[in-house]
């Protein structure tokens, strides 16, 4: 009963939108672009990506134009529509039709994020070895709700349960923070109390520095717990009681991917859209360009932080995510990206 009340809910939206103008869109859609002065339509975009698809080539420049004005949610509209009208599936159409980083982008975008980011996990545990530091970068930086999400996403997807998969891929201290990580009960009030602070603070230094061999369980804790904002107070009494801020500790004190889970751990609550323009930046520093990281970056981060983590690539970087995607991508990928960044 639910959806069919949403449904309605979603019609009346739709037919009023032109008659607000584009402002009304800016909250999930940039209102400078001009294609949305119709508002949204499924059936329209759908038709649009199939003739798009049909005959000798690809019209790229129509696919890119319904997909990076649309939010997810859309996206999954015009999926179901498009499967209506053509009774297949638009990923497989599409996948048949493109090649290279733009196909990796356009198939991100058709999924649900959560989706995606189940995939990515998957991919990261499948086969010999592990990739620990994708399972580092997406688990240690959602919020509770994005890993319940995944999780869903992943049992649905691949009849799997996802703490099992981390739990037989990794081990020791990594294993211990991801699943505590995964348990998704981390504090998401906004108080700070501050004798909790400094005893979470008195704590972390007695498990590190205080004595030989860290003590991970108080790490885990206070790191996969706490609130951001309690944690800032923690970290600034940490600097206090130790006379170091916690990354220096956590340097000195742990190694491999347990010291980047913790200190991604710690990016996060200091400063979130920091730690994903660092990622950006590395993924086009140098020579090389590790697509896989833009793609997951600008395509998951698109509807939740991703004008912050501009403005901070800005500050930190002085050029724009935009310019640096410019130039280190080309093609229709390059075109997809920008249009994302737009």
């Amino acid at each position: 009963m639910g959806s069919s009340h949403s449904k309605s809910y979603r019609l009346t939206e739709d037919v009023r939108k032109p008659t607000v103008g584009t402002t009304s869109l800016s909250a999930e859609e940039p209102s400078t672009n001009k294609r949305h002065h119709h508002g949204f339509d499924a059936d329209r975009d759908a038709k649009k990506i199939h003739s798009a698809c049909k005959g000798a080539g690809t019209d790229e420049k129509k696919i890119i134009e319904v997909l990076s004005s649309r939010t997810s949610a859309q996206r999954q509209q015009i999926k179901q529509k498009y499967k209506a009208l053509y009774n297949k599936d638009m990923e497989e159409v599409l996948k048949g039709d493109l090649s290279g980083n733009f196909e990796k982008a356009v198939l991100a975008l058709l999924d649900l994020p959560c989706e995606y980011e189940a995939r990515e996990l998957r991919k990261a545990m499948k086969g010999a070895g592990t990739d620990e530091s994708l399972l580092i970068e997406i688990l240690c930086t959602r919020n509770n709700k994005e890993i319940v999400s995944i999780k869903e996403a992943y049992k649905r997807l691949f009849d799997r349960d996802l703490e099992s998969d981390v739990k037989s891929d990794t081990s020791g201290s990594l294993q211990k923070i991801l699943v505590t990580v995964l348990e998704a009960t981390r504090d998401e009030t906004q108080q700070v109390n501050a004798e909790l602070a400094e005893q979470d603070a008195t704590d972390l230094y007695k498990a590190g520095e205080g004595r030989w061999g860290t003590e991970e369980l108080a790490f885990n804790v206070v790191l996969a717990k706490r609130s951001y904002s309690q944690l800032r107070a923690t970290f600034q009494a940490y600097e206090k009681v130790c006379g170091k801020d916690i990354e220096e500790s956590i340097k000195s004190e742990t190694s491999g991917d347990l010291e980047k889970a913790y200190l991604t751990l710690v990016s996060c609550a200091k400063d979130c859209p920091g730690y994903f323009a660092t990622l950006l930046h590395k993924s086009m520093k140098g020579c090389g360009t590790d697509e896989e990281t833009l793609i997951r970056i600008l395509v998951t981060r698109s509807e939740s932080d991703l004008p912050a983590i501009k403005e901070k690539f800005q500050e930190m970087y002085k050029k724009s995510l935009a310019e640096a995607v410019r130039s280190d991508t080309s093609g229709d990928f390059r075109k997809l990206l920008l249009a994302l960044l737009h």
